[in-house]
């Protein structure tokens, strides 16, 4: 762990009976006031419903330029994390600008097909309504963020976004969350991230952040979240987080 980052706690997950106790270990003070007055959102997965067109463009690359066969694991492992480039590096580095090139080409009209992950809309809303500041940090470039946000009319909730193409370090590097903070003027332990992959939460914990896990997302399992300070399975679990 880096010398910025934060110790280790404990990953707490909540099963459905314990969303009906709400979080018995937050401690009643903190129930009904703003914990984190800045909510940092991961995109993929975490907002947006988009891990079936991820594996499928993943799976539609690899098939087209490597050939062979693929499972869902080894195509979705660092989807998420130091940008695309670098999932197709682990593939095969020597083609990496083929690999990139074709799987955009598939991916990008897909995203006419793709959803608000359930209940994100409400909840954001909600998040909105109490005061909260939200931003985006996705590992997407800035364009194609624009392409979901196109599709799933909820930019106008989001005061920043930090897309994958505006640090040089990616997640699980700290630096796309700080520069969030950053454009808000706000500071880390005052704002929590939340991300369905293992890399947002490495990130989050890195920039001193509190590390919400999501396991919606459909391109992570859970079980992965280990750097989470905590993992939640329906989104109007936030509302008592933040």
């Amino acid at each position: 762990m880096p010398a910025y980052g934060r110790s280790l706690r404990p990953c707490i997950a909540l099963d459905d009976r314990a969303r009906s106790t709400k979080l018995d270990h937050v401690g009643a003070s903190t129930l009904g006031r703003v914990r984190y007055p800045v909510v940092l959102f991961d995109l993929d997965g975490t907002v947006v419903d988009t891990g079936a067109i991820i594996l499928a463009s993943m799976r539609h690359a690899a098939e087209t330029v490597l050939g062979g066969d693929y499972t869902d694991d080894q195509l979705l492992a660092a989807v998420g994390g130091p940008g695309l480039e670098a999932q197709m590096h682990a593939l095969d580095p020597a083609r990496v600008d083929e690999l990139v090139r074709v799987y955009r080409a598939h991916n990008e009209p897909l995203h006419d097909t793709i959803s608000v992950c359930e209940g994100m809309d409400v909840v954001l809303d909600e998040l909105r309504d109490r005061g909260h500041r939200l931003g985006i940090v996705s590992a997407k470039r800035r364009a194609t963020v624009a392409l979901a946000f196109d599709r799933v009319p909820v930019e106008h909730l989001f005061e920043t976004v930090v897309g994958g193409d505006e640090t040089p370090e990616h997640k699980p590097h700290p630096a796309p969350l700080l520069l969030a903070l950053e454009r808000l003027g706000a500071r880390p332990d005052d704002a929590a991230y939340v991300g369905d992959s293992p890399f947002d939460m490495q990130a989050a914990r890195a920039a001193g952040l509190y590390a919400i896990g999501v396991s919606w997302g459909r391109i992570h399992p859970a079980a992965k979240l280990t750097d989470a300070d905590v993992v939640i399975h329906h989104a109007d679990e936030l509302l008592d987080l933040v």
